[in-house]
């Protein structure tokens, strides 16, 4: 079976810090997979706040998940510090990719590469609606 390559972008345009919990942790005494998804979940949030947006709110429009994938790197531990950094890239008419990687930060040990397709949204009208022009300047200008 082939298995996910995540393409890693020269430029992130976006980073943050976030603590591994202990509630992050699985009976394998690390990092869950559930939790990587939420952490990165987190940083998205981050990055859309930084930009003066939310989930709910970018340039009016919503957005919501279609698809994600993690390559795991190696494990992380409870109470290490993992450095997020976002890009976002492979823009379409509906959306985007916002790419991850995360890194110990102390170490530097590259701990997984993920990716999330996002679509804007009309949560009232319930579909899908283009990309708002005003968010896909402010990220060309990031670039």
């Amino acid at each position: 079976m082939p298995r996910i390559k995540i393409e890693i972008p020269e430029k992130f345009i976006f980073k943050t810090e976030i603590t591994i919990r202990i509630t992050d942790i699985n009976y394998g005494g690390h990092l869950g997979n559930d939790s990587l998804l939420s952490i990165i979940h987190e940083a998205r949030v981050r990055f859309l706040n930084h930009l003066g947006y939310s989930e709910s709110n970018v340039n009016g429009s919503g957005i919501i998940m279609i698809d994600s994938a993690i390559q795991y790197k190696s494990e992380g531990f409870y109470g290490e510090v993992l450095v997020i950094e976002v890009a976002v890239t492979e823009f379409t008419g509906i959306g985007c990719d916002f790419i991850y990687r995360i890194i110990n930060k102390d170490s530097k040990k590259e701990i997984a590469a993920a990716k999330t397709g996002i679509v804007f949204f009309d949560y009232e009208k319930r579909k899908t609606v283009p990309v708002p022009p005003e968010f896909k300047k402010n990220i060309e200008k990031l670039n």
